[in-house]
């Protein structure tokens, strides 16, 4: 594999596997760091609030109204490949291996110490001795609501508003307007259209 920069982040965002250990590609993400590490050492007050809001808005690939999220947050890319609607909540430890890209829904809820992973390693094990890795998109859809510890799988999409149980394994799709729980997570019941409790 070259060491082109476009080329590896081609192959970071197109699913093929690539070498996350390529130097220049490890100064960009040092630089998402670095602004992630300031972000989780904001204050609580007033003027923290709107400092973290702007950095959100620095960090995330996009961020629409009233989004907030709790520190400390933990992510590969410091949310450069985050995708947030609007009124997007997460509680704390919120980690996402943004590698790749991850889109919530707006109205969307996300429970104290939730996982959203888009890398991953091959399978096969003389690539992952190269330390290789590989990368899936995961989209979560419109006021969903993501429980507590649950993790959420590359690749994997979540349909709107559809409910993850706490502690849940989300391993394949999810469709809209269910409750789904477990490892691996499967559908529960469907939601039904009026309000419930």
């Amino acid at each position: 594999m070259g060491t082109d920069t476009n080329e590896i982040l081609r192959q970071m965002h197109s699913g093929e596997v690539y070498d996350p250990m390529d130097k220049k590609l490890m100064r960009r993400q040092l630089r998402c760091q670095d602004k992630l590490r300031r972000f989780n050492k904001t204050h609580c007050t007033s003027l923290g609030l709107n400092i973290r809001s702007r950095m959100l808005k620095q960090m995330f690939a996009e961020v629409g109204k009233n989004c907030y999220v709790e520190p400390p947050l933990y992510a590969n890319w410091g949310g450069r490949h985050v995708h947030f609607g609007d009124s997007v909540y997460a509680n704390y430890g919120l980690t996402l291996v943004d590698d790749t890209h991850i889109y919530i829904g707006s109205r969307t809820l996300i429970g104290p110490n939730v996982t959203i992973v888009a890398g991953t390693h091959p399978i096969e094990p003389k690539l992952r001795e190269k330390g290789l890795s590989y990368n899936l998109p995961v989209h979560i859809g419109k006021n969903a609501w993501i429980g507590g510890g649950a993790v959420i799988l590359p690749g994997v999409t979540v349909g709107d508003n559809s409910v993850i149980g706490a502690g849940s394994v989300v391993t394949k799709d999810i469709p809209p307007n269910v409750v789904a729980v477990g490892n691996p997570c499967r559908v529960l019941r469907e939601i039904a259209e009026k309000g419930e409790g």
